[in-house]
């Protein structure tokens, strides 16, 4: 039957008949029809929830969207609610709990959440509510945090004309759960706050209160991302791109804001790769046949680049290319990096050059390298000699000596903060946000925790600090 309840003709084609309001009867039985209605596929809530930090659901769903679905947060009920229940008697509404994000507070410490989503697609229309109950109750929060006080120079997005950007090494679970770095890494670290389900808790809190417009992470858990990361931040209108280094099952995460850039293309390379097959690169591969053990060793390499190009959505002659990397980590490789940041910066200028011309460059990442390394020496003068000491940065046998050039004028603009990685071993300044210094400018570096604060609990990470890194973020605006 039709909508206006007449029986539908046999000749009526599929497309008309089937419409939304008609009704299928079967007997006596009858079914309204609803053509793709809204509906969840994929509601989970995180294995750990922290008093006065976010939980963010994943949420996935067909027909409908998570920004247009309407959300109810319960907390269970206590005895002193009084009389309890089967079913939703066991749970009580929370008032400020009509948004996706819900951050509990110290009152539901010892309490489980329930979330109830009701699918929509922004069209008035409505599908069938989907509920989840977390695993386990809320647990008391750490107290202060190290960038809590960052947080007091990031409450809001900044303007139009600006970009506030941070770069930050979140330290892969990958390698924060091994023996070695329990025992020999990190053995001042509470074993639970190596356990990534507390650290993403504090990481999505530290992040959400950057109010960043591009976020440049590396060490990153393919699983972290899918199911942690880029669900929390695209409920902050964050959209999130992914490069995994294959053999690692890490990668790195570039994460733009909706509402002020889009994606025009991606050109993300794997160094080794890219140095055998890319025609840009034959110059420096043909003088690496000279250095067999330094080329075999840069090929076993797994780094990656991340390079996307984004357009502003308010001027859209306005357009960035944003870079993110992570590499090689060996104290002594200093040779090795200086060939892949070569690799990196020669695609950069193909990207950034070549197929857009003249688009300012934004290079982020953990470069493994001090500021008087020759590869800090390299991005920021343009050019490395090659009797340069960190040609034989792993002696002799591995010694590889060329000239290097790139075009870009590129500065660090958070300068050269006395560390960025503190660990008990080991501190010194390794990450940087590299600018293009003829199209961009500096217009506020937010301050690093204080020495005080980063050894709170002697080194990082801590029970107050979610990696061995600390997030670099700044302020940028268009010359």
């Amino acid at each position: 039957f039709s909508r206006d309840g007449l029986a539908v003709a046999e000749e009526v084609p599929n497309a008309a008949a089937w419409q939304d309001g008609a009704v299928l009867q079967v007997g006596e039985a009858r079914y309204r029809v609803e053509r793709n209605p809204p509906a969840v596929t994929e509601l989970r809530l995180p294995r750990s929830l922290l008093a006065g930090f976010p939980v963010c659901p994943k949420v996935s769903a067909e027909f409908a969207a998570p920004r247009h679905c309407v959300f109810r947060w319960y907390r269970q009920r206590r005895p002193a609610d009084g009389e309890g229940g089967e079913g939703d008697a066991a749970w009580v509404e929370e008032a400020e709990g009509t948004e996706r994000v819900f951050t509990p507070c110290n009152a539901l410490v010892g309490l489980r959440l329930k979330l109830r989503c009701t699918p929509g697609d922004g069209e008035q229309r409505y599908g069938q509510p989907c509920e989840v109950e977390s695993s386990g109750p809320v647990e008391a929060g750490p107290g202060a945090c190290t960038f809590d006080s960052r947080h007091l120079y990031t409450r809001k997005v900044c303007g139009h004309g600006s970009v506030r950007a941070v770069s930050y090494n979140i330290l892969a679970d990958t390698y924060a759960q091994t023996e070695f770095s329990r025992t020999v890494l990190y053995p001042y670290c509470a074993p639970y706050a190596l356990e990534i389900d507390y650290r993403q808790n504090l990481l999505k809190k530290e992040l959400a209160g950057y109010s960043a417009d591009l976020i440049c992470l590396q060490e990153v858990d393919k699983s972290v991302f899918v199911d942690s990361l880029a669900p929390a931040l695209d409920a902050f209108g964050l959209e999130g791109l992914f490069k995994i280094k294959e053999k690692q099952h890490e990668g790195l995460a570039t994460f733009y804001r909706r509402d002020k850039f889009s994606l025009l293309s991606q050109h993300d390379i794997v160094f080794s790769e890219a140095l055998l097959s890319d025609p840009l690169h034959k110059e420096l591969c043909d003088k690496l046949t000279e250095y067999p053990v330094v080329r075999e060793k840069v090929l076993q390499r797994s780094s990656v680049l991340q390079v996307s190009v984004l357009q502003s959505a308010t001027d859209p002659s306005k357009k960035i290319c944003v870079a993110n990397t992570h590499l090689y980590w060996h104290p002594k490789g200093g040779n090795i990096r200086l060939i892949q940041i070569a690799v990196a910066l020669s695609h950069l200028k193909h990207v950034a050059c070549d197929l857009h011309p003249s688009i300012p460059v934004i290079f982020c990442g953990d470069f493994n390298s001090t500021p008087s390394s020759g590869t800090y020496s390299f991005i920021s003068s343009g050019g490395i000699a090659e009797d340069h000491e960190d040609w034989v940065s792993n002696g002799e046998e591995e010694r590889c000596n060329m000239p290097l050039t790139h075009p870009f004028k590129l500065q660090s603009a958070c300068g050269e903060p006395a560390y960025t990685n503190y660990v008990g071993g080991f501190h010194g300044c390794l990450d940087y946000i590299f600018i293009d210094k003829t199209a961009l400018e500096v217009e506020q570096v937010i301050p690093l925790p204080s020495h005080e604060e980063v050894t709170t609990h002697q080194a990082l990470p801590s029970v107050s600090h979610p990696s061995d890194h600390i997030a670099l973020i700044c302020d940028l605006k268009w010359k």
